[in-house]
């Protein structure tokens, strides 16, 4: 089993490398569905680890409908990204009536051309026919598609996680995540799933005031707990 461990901090990557998870996706805003972190926090993830640093590639809220010029800033991150030494990017753009853009292939051409690994984020639970989707995000190239089977968890979206894995899963990896804990984890990898996507943080007790948001910490138990469940 694969594990992707959703993290916004430094702490977050060094704890999931000596947790034993085998991959990071960086973000930050993680309480909008993740944004594109700074490359100072990119940067000094990659060289305080050697787990895998995979990148979103998102730099605002509201949506997955980007203009010409968002997909100019999207471009600059992922090569900005790539200077800095991740192993890959995460994005996926919609066209207004929530399919998958064509759109999508020129920042996978670019993240190809840079030897980026390219994963599709759940921009695909919001799609209105998903088989059509699978097809357009396998032909554009895509590594890896992170999905909740259109739900807004995967245990939920169970039925729709496994028909992507048995139908789609020899040419692209299938990662469930959205939901998952030690208590679901094992019913979803029965479904066939070889890739495991979850976050790990908790509330820090700690709130500034003055709209500054919560502080939170990496919740280690969550990692030690999903991970015990396959040993």
């Amino acid at each position: 089993m694969i594990f992707e461990v959703c993290t916004d901090s430094i702490e977050g990557v060094i704890k999931a490398e000596k947790l034993g998870v085998n991959r990071v996706e960086l973000c930050s805003a993680l309480s909008v569905g993740g944004l594109t972190p700074n490359i100072g926090l990119i940067k000094q993830c990659v060289s305080s680890s050697s787990i895998e640093i995979h990148v979103m590639i998102r730099h605002k809220e509201g949506g997955f409908n980007y203009s010409e010029e968002d997909i100019e800033i999207m471009a600059t991150d992922i090569i900005a990204a790539k200077e800095v030494g991740v192993k890959g990017v995460v994005f996926g753009i919609l066209t207004d009536d929530k399919e998958v853009s064509i759109l999508n292939e020129k920042l996978v051409l670019l993240s190809k051309s840079l030897n980026l690994e390219v994963t599709f984020h759940r921009a695909f639970d919001f799609v209105k026919d998903y088989k059509k989707a699978i097809s357009k995000i396998v032909d554009f190239g895509f590594d890896r598609l992170l999905t909740s089977g259109l739900e807004s968890k995967a245990e939920a979206g169970l039925e729709i996680i496994s028909n992507l894995q048995r139908n789609y899963g020899n040419s692209i990896q299938i990662m469930a995540g959205s939901g998952i804990n030690a208590s679901n984890v094992l019913k979803i990898a029965k479904s066939g799933i070889n890739n495991i996507h979850f976050s790990a943080r908790k509330s820090s007790n700690i709130v500034p005031g003055l709209s500054m948001g919560e502080a939170m910490v990496v919740d280690e138990d969550k990692i030690k707990s999903i991970i015990t469940q396959f040993k």
